[in-house]
């Protein structure tokens, strides 16, 4: 850790210290953690066909089951996903906080079946589905319910004769994650979108044809504080945290901050957030 972001986290734990002891405890621990946003964006390419144009896709990553975040704020968010009417839905990791002590059941299967989309459903391994023994009981339960996995692999969306091309990556803390693999079946006129648990991997993916890198993992820093920004961010997730980041003149990366909380049941500053992505051709 370097002299500016030991002082940054040293200064933002007490500052939190001292707001955390008083109102605003009660406000990020219990309130703000279920202030959904909505945040869409417009995604315009002369590589995205006509068909496509209005294209809707729903990106949510990180619940965290088990961890503060229970099944019946789960139910609420698939009301609220379908209610938006995607296209596509594409969940960016980390399902379950702990697999081995999750409460496995059948309501979460079919929680996870009523999410619907015409053209599919999609996943990708996050740190927390490989560690604790989850790489194959997530890997049932997904399959379970109508999504298909995206493990250095890809899947050509249809619409009519014309597509594009939607990769995923395996998670890069506890996976073994492999670009080349992933778009292996990519003609030069695919337009692209890759699906990566961990932001920082754009530094990587922009060696390659990809228009746009979807993540998740970092939370959005899960407490920021004005002026100093985020607190804390994971391994793989320190550079890129939220938002949107324009990596090359082809990439670009959105980071998604997630729906449930892990390590602390805090947000601050740091609402839960639900990406919908509108496809233009240009």
């Amino acid at each position: 850790m370097n002299r500016r972001t030991f002082l940054k986290r040293s200064l933002g734990s007490l500052l939190t210290l001292l707001g955390l002891s008083g109102g605003t405890y009660f406000y990020a621990r219990e309130i703000e953690p279920s202030l959904l946003t909505i945040t869409e964006e417009s995604i315009t390419s002369s590589q995205i066909p006509t068909a496509f144009n209005q294209f809707k896709i729903v990106q949510f990553s990180d619940t965290h089951l088990g961890f503060h975040y229970d099944l019946e704020q789960f139910q609420k968010l698939v009301s609220k996903i379908n209610n938006l009417k995607p296209d596509l839905i594409l969940f960016t990791g980390d399902l379950v906080d702990k697999p081995n002590n999750y409460n496995w059941n059948d309501k979460l299967i079919n929680l996870l079946k009523e999410l619907d989309a015409p053209k599919g459903k999609f996943w990708i391994y996050g740190n927390h589905d490989h560690g604790g023994y989850g790489t194959e009981i997530l890997l049932e339960t997904f399959e379970a319910a109508d999504f298909t996995l995206l493990q250095n692999s890809a899947s050509r969306i249809q619409c009519g004769d014309a597509s594009f091309l939607l990769a995923g990556l395996d998670d890069a803390m506890l996976g073994s994650p492999n670009i080349g693999k992933a778009l292996e079946t990519q003609s030069e006129s695919d337009f692209t979108i890759l699906l990566a648990h961990e932001p920082d991997l754009a530094d990587t993916v922009k060696e390659y044809p990809v228009d746009i890198q979807l993540s998740g993992h970092s939370h959005g820093g899960q407490v920021r504080l004005p002026f100093i920004g985020d607190l804390y961010t994971p391994a793989y997730a320190e550079k890129y945290v939220q938002g949107k980041y324009i990596i090359s003149d082809q990439l670009t990366l959105y980071v998604n901050s997630g729906i449930g909380t892990t390590r602390l049941p805090y947000r601050f500053f740091c609402r839960p957030e639900l990406h919908v992505f509108t496809l233009h051709s240009s």
